[in-house]
């Protein structure tokens, strides 16, 4: 951030500040009760007791049982091993003949369900299906319908996007695989997997209304602290663990407990439940964001559904200026955006999601993402508009295009 200038963070969809009340509820487990949560004796008992409470948070806020709540290091480990450890599980016998397992996943996924995919596909271990998107990044379930084979086991799509925001039909595909699986035996039943990882702070994700066998969620996505998540696997899901060691988290887990992590998981999610009523105004001040930028920035454009995507992001193409440039241009004002998934910002290819849905490189290398959260307000939004207005002016007058001459744009750009 540039030195005295009034700090705009508007890149909560990379991360998210600790909340000061979940941070203070964590600081004990640092030096005063820090015990390891496997000990028997009482520093031991008294980290296992905190431990337990987050998984009955977390199992809360999911309407889970809490035993079905497995702690992870963060939604990356989380979706590892609800894929590979269903895979693992599912190298099945038919007829006395071995066949591989099929997965079906989405064109947008987060990198680490795309890669896990792609390299037991490579590793002969797996058959994958990727579904595409239409072009506001929503998947048809007629599509998920159609794809289903008589060895697919497992069905991974996202709740919503990481750079569009885009809202899936979880609970329709949920139904969906309900209605098929009633007319398969038990031993060739389709789990369903979802990475929830955005959509926790946001969209309602009880397991049961959704349908799903396997859910992934990360604290730092919610103002909770970064390096811990969590899965829930549904009591009969068949699940290998990907990680060997002790038998921590009902043997599917190795790993010490990251225990000041899993508490302030805990107490962020709680905090989840009670902030719902702040959401609409996050929304509100998104949908305040969009009107301006689409009206007064020439040649701008939404990327994903204008209605169904979450509250808190918008995903914009600016053609004649470069999204690096921008968010650089940004910084430089004490602004954060991001040019897409902070995961992949250090990779200079078009992103796949954009791609998904039709942009060319060209349009996808000119995005932003821009997402708000509960400490942004409206001179926030005020400030980003007109300095965004200024910073593309003069980005596009480099480039030769001027801050408002079309020059090539296809019929359907800007929105």
């Amino acid at each position: 951030m540039a030195g005295n200038k009034k700090q705009i963070y508007l890149d909560n969809a990379a991360t998210t500040r600790v909340d000061e009340e979940v941070f203070g509820i964590m600081k004990p487990y640092f030096c005063d009760k820090f015990g390891n949560a496997s000990s028997a004796h009482a520093l031991g008992r008294e980290a296992r007791e905190a431990v337990e409470k987050a998984r009955s948070q977390a199992a809360e806020f999911l309407g889970c049982k809490a035993e079905e709540i497995i702690f992870t290091s963060g939604a990356t480990e989380s979706n590892n091993l609800a894929i590979k450890g269903v895979i693992s599980k599912g190298l099945r016998q038919a007829q006395g003949k071995s066949f591989l397992p099929h997965i079906i996943t989405t064109k947008i996924e987060h990198h680490c369900v795309l890669d896990s995919c792609e390299n037991l596909e490579k590793s002969g271990l797996a058959e994958v299906t990727y579904l595409p998107v239409n072009n506001e990044g929503i998947i048809e379930p007629e599509e998920l319908k159609k794809a289903i084979r008589e060895n697919t086991i497992l069905v991974s799509v996202m709740y919503a996007n990481n750079e569009i925001g885009t809202i899936q039909p979880i609970k329709e595909l949920g139904k969906l695989l309900k209605e098929i699986n009633s007319k398969r035996s038990a031993d060739k039943k389709i789990y369903f997997h979802t990475d929830a990882v955005q959509a926790a702070n946001y969209l309602d994700c009880d397991v049961n209304i959704l349908g799903a066998d396997l859910l992934s969620f990360s604290a730092h996505k919610f103002y909770g602290p970064k390096g811990v998540g969590a899965l829930f696997i549904k009591k009969g899901t068949p699940v290998k663990k990907i990680q060997d060691g002790g038998a921590h988290e009902s043997n599917l887990r190795a790993g010490t407990y990251n225990t000041a992590g899993i508490v302030g998981m805990g107490a962020a999610i709680q905090r989840v439940i009670s902030e719902k009523s702040k959401v609409k105004n996050i929304q509100n001040l998104r949908d305040k964001m969009i009107d301006a930028v689409l009206k007064i920035i020439p040649n701008s454009r939404l990327n994903g559904s204008r209605e169904k995507r979450l509250p808190n992001n918008a995903n914009f193409s600016f053609r004649g200026a470069e999204g690096e440039a921008v968010m650089m241009a940004l910084d430089a004002e004490g602004i954060a955006i991001s040019t897409g998934s902070a995961c992949a910002s250090e990779n200079l290819a078009p992103s796949h999601v954009l791609t998904a849905i039709g942009l060319g490189p060209e349009d996808s290398h000119t995005s932003i993402r821009v997402t708000l959260g509960r400490q942004t307000t409206e001179n926030d939004i005020d400030d980003f508009v007109k300095i965004l207005e200024k910073t593309l002016a003069h980005l596009r007058q480099i480039s030769g295009m001027g801050g408002s001459a079309k020059k090539d744009l296809p019929a359907d750009f800007g929105c």
